[in-house]
Parts: structure tokens; C-alpha cells; sequence
């Protein structure tokens, strides 16, 4: 964001395209978008198609569960190395609903983006004509002087929100968003995404918790159809701008919906009768954490904690099997300020999903996970470690319970000895004393505000 901005503020442009294919340049160019406030389309680099392997769609997702599955000896070195070789058929972004498809969906119902640009593949040949159309688009807004401040309202982000708890979209989508609300002054919460998370169902049975990839999204009408399957149901906001100069209902308007595909699903016949995001509160995370439930068969879980200081102790724990079933592994100091960076927990996450203990062990962590994460995973624990959260204080043994219908996440420990612990805790030394990420770790913000800066 900072970079775009840098080089738009010192050419004086009037109208910006922004072009970005993956996780972390996506919601960078809609907040550049927000903050410079020039006409703007954001045009999305494309998703990979799914790989090939003895039969079946395989994703990156498949090779990371595949290393853990190897690593357990359920799967042979030679079986791993075909695997590896197929997964990735050539260019774009990973294929599942994994946060670059997430965000690229996202910013089609933010109205930020051409309705049907999320979908097409990066080598689909229709990208050529996309990519005129969305510079006709900028030109037009540039005449017509919207900005991208009248496109991302409350009721954008909240469509945005919708579209993505409806499509089984990763939880990263929680921190971008409230970063982008932010560039745009506007006023989101984690609240709002449980708020809205409760009332809109969970109609897309895309991977990593469900069946289909991007490109079968874009086969049956990409994310217009899942908008006009939420617009009918009364969950949009039909008369939010886009970047077509139409309102949703408008772009939306004579859209058939097909009755004989089943990768998005009437919100009458949902999978889930609510969202795939959910925003746990409690002793362990006063301020909240994120947990994805697509594809999550256990609705409470409760066991002794397992604490680990940063990811490498984590994946090594795992790698020699000391993790069993019924384990509640902390993964504690990756957050915004303690990594620095919040990085994601993958490597862990796909071990133990790969060693066959996706369902019977929970992690909960104040760092971030791929979109490709699937499990009982809990992420954005805040207050983070690095500031004397309560994940700070937790111990190995103590009993961490988890409850998804009462929205709960507690360590069963009382109060005086939660400030007993609290008194004797020390800050870490910081990772780093100059350079950005020295600078990033003193202006960043909390999981729960986005992790901006300034």
C-alpha cells in the first residue's frame, strides 16, 4: 500500500488499475485504493488451475497435508514427489477458496473490481479482453469522478463479509478488510463479522473445507452467482456502487441462476446454515480470534495445552509425533508485534492434518494461517504474547476449552492465578532492533484492528 501510494502521489496520476495475484498485494492495493482516494479498479491476476494426480483435482494444499502424511508413513517419498510434481500445472494464485481467491472474491462484491473478474483463471485467453474492459472502467470513473471512498461503504464491507463467509473464505479476510476499512474511514469490528457471519449461510463447497476450486466457481457464473444467490435471499445490499457506475442489484439484475451445478448452493439448501468465519471471546482473547468451521465437524473441544514459543519448536514437536490426540497446541509470540509479521502457521497446521489429527487436536495461535488451513484451528488470539495477552500466561496442562455455538475460548484457570502469572511476566527481547521490521514492530496494531500501521 505505502509503495503504490509512494509512486501514485509522486507521478500525480488521476486514475490507478491496480494488478495483484496474491495474499498480501491484494488488500495492499485496495487499501492504496482507500488511501489515495483516485479513481480505481482493482484487476485480479488469476488463479492457478487444479493439478492432476491418480485421478483427482489436487491443490498446494494437498503437497503440505502430503508432508505430514510422509512424515507419519502414511504416504511413500516417491508418492510425495509425483504429488509436488503435479499440484501445480502452471500460473496464478493457489486454487482453492485460500486467501488470494478469498480477497480476489471479496473485492468483486466491495464493488472494487468488474463483476466475473475473480474467477477466470490467469491463463484463461478471456483475460485479454478483462483487462481492457477494466481500463475502459477506470476511464469512465475518472469522468465520471467516483472514487473509491463512494464505493467502500459500511454496506460495501458488509456484502464483502457476506461474500465471504457464504464461500468458505479464508480468515485472513478478517484482517484485510478491517485494514481496508480503515484507509477508507470506515467503521468494521470483528463484531460485524459475527454479526453477519450468524445470518448469512454457507452456500460454496470450496476447498480447503469442501470439493471445488476457483475455476469450477468460474465454471457454473463466478461470484455474481453466489451475490445473486445472497441479493435474493435479502442478504446484500442491492444499492451499493460498484465500479461499473451500477449498483449490485444493477450488475445482478436478469442473472439465471443454474439449478444443476452444485458448487454454489440455493441459501435455502445451504451446507451450513451460517457462516465459515467465527469470532471466539473470552479469558484466553478478550479482544477476539478467528477460527474457519467449513468442513469443522466438532462444534466444542476441550484439552490440555500444549505451549510452544513460535512456529520451528511447533513443527518440530510435530515432525517427532509428541503431539496426540485431544492436545490443545499453542503456537504463542507470532502475532503483528511478536513474530514480527504474524506469519502463518501452515507448515503446522498441514503436519498435523497430514499425521490424520486434523479433528482430534486443536491450535490456537497469535499468528495468522493460510487460507489453505483447515481443521480446529484458532487464530488472531488478541491481545497477542508479545504484549502480555493472556496467551502469555498459558501454561503446559492447563485445560483449554473452545465452544463455537457460545462463541468461547477460555483457559480454565481462576483469575488470581491469571494475575499471579501476570505479574511475574517479562516481554520477551525484541527479534529485531533496526531495520523495517524493527519499525513495523513498534507501529503495528492488534489482529483485532486489522495489524495496520499509523
Amino acid at each position: 500500500a505505502d509503495s503504490i501510494e509512494l509512486m501514485v502521489m509522486a507521478h500525480a496520476y488521476d486514475a490507478l488499475v491496480t494488478i495483484a495475484g496474491c495474499d498480501k498485494s491484494l488488500p495492499g492495493s485496495l487499501m492504496a485504493a482507500a488511501r489515495l482516494n483516485v479513481p480505481s479498479v482493482f484487476l485480479y491476476g488469476g488463479t492457478i488451475m487444479p493439478g492432476r494426480f491418480r485421478g483427482r483435482d489436487v491443490t498446494v494444499q494437498d503437497v503440505f497435508e502430503a508432508v505430514g502424511a510422509y512424515e507419519a508413513g502414511r504416504m511413500t517419498e516417491e508418492e510425495l514427489y509425483e504429488l509436488e510434481c503435479a499440484a501445480c500445472p502452471g500460473e496464478g494464485s493457489c486454487a482453492g477458496m485460500y486467501t488470494a481467491n478469498t480477497m480476489a472474491c471479496a473485492s468483486e462484491a466491495l464493488g472494487m473490481a468488474l463483476p466475473y473478474s475473480a474467477s477466470i483463471p490467469a491463463t484463461d485467453p478471456r483475460r485479454d479482453d478483462l483487462c481492457r474492459r477494466t481500463g475502459e472502467a477506470a476511464l469512465r470513473l475518472l469522468e465520471a469522478d467516483l472514487k473509491p471512498r463512494d464505493i467502500l461503504t459500511k454496506a460495501a464491507f458488509e456484502n464483502a463479509i457476506a461474500v465471504v463467509v457464504a464461500i468458505g473464505g479464508s480468515t485472513n479476510a478478517t484482517l484485510h478488510l478491517l485494514a481496508i476499512a480503515r484507509e477508507a474511514g470506515v467503521s468494521l469490528s470483528l463484531d460485524d463479522f459475527d454479526r453477519i457471519g450468524r445470518r448469512t449461510p454457507h452456500i460454496a463447497d470450496t476447498r480447503p473445507g469442501g470439493r471445488y476450486v476457483m475455476a469450477d466457481l468460474d465454471r457454473v457464473g463466478g461470484v455474481p452467482l453466489l451475490m445473486k444467490e445472497l441479493l435474493d435471499g435479502s442478504l446484500l445490499n442491492g444499492e451499493a456502487m460498484t465500479v461499473t457506475g451500477k449498483t449490485v442489484a444493477e450488475n445482478l439484475a436478469g442473472l439465471q441462476t443454474d439449478d444443476g451445478q452444485d458448487v454454489v448452493l440455493p441459501v435455502d439448501k445451504p451446507l451450513e446454515p451460517t457462516g465459515t468465519l467465527v469470532v471466539l471471546k473470552g479469558n484466553l482473547a478478550p479482544e477476539g480470534c478467528v477460527m474457519k468451521t467449513s468442513g469443522v465437524k466438532k462444534l466444542q473441544f476441550s484439552g490440555p495445552a500444549r505451549v510452544f514459543d513460535g512456529e520451528e519448536a511447533t513443527a518440530e514437536a510435530v515432525r517427532e509425533r509428541r503431539i496426540k490426540a485431544g492436545d490443545v497446541v499453542v503456537i504463542r509470540y507470532e502475532g503483528p508485534k511478536g513474530g514480527p509479521g504474524m506469519r502463518e502457521m501452515l507448515a503446522v497446521t498441514a503436519a498435523i492434518a497430514g499425521q490424520g489429527l486434523g479433528e482430534d487436536v486443536a491450535l490456537i495461535t497469535d499468528g495468522r494461517f493460510s487460507g489453505a488451513t483447515r481443521g480446529f484451528m484458532t487464530g488472531h488470539v488478541a491481545p497477542e504474547a508479545a504484549v502480555g495477552g493472556p496467551i502469555a500466561l498459558v501454561r503446559d496442562g492447563d485445560v483449554i476449552s473452545l465452544d463455537i455455538p457460545k462463541r468461547r475460548i477460555d483457559v480454565q484457570v481462576g483469575d488470581d492465578e491469571m494475575k499471579r502469572r501476570q505479574d511475574g511476566w517479562k516481554a520477551p527481547a525484541t527479534k529485531y532492533t533496526s531495520g523495517a521490521l524493527a519499525k513495523y514492530a513498534r507501529l503495528v496494531s492488534s489482529a483485532s484492528e486489522g495489524a495496520v500501521c499509523g
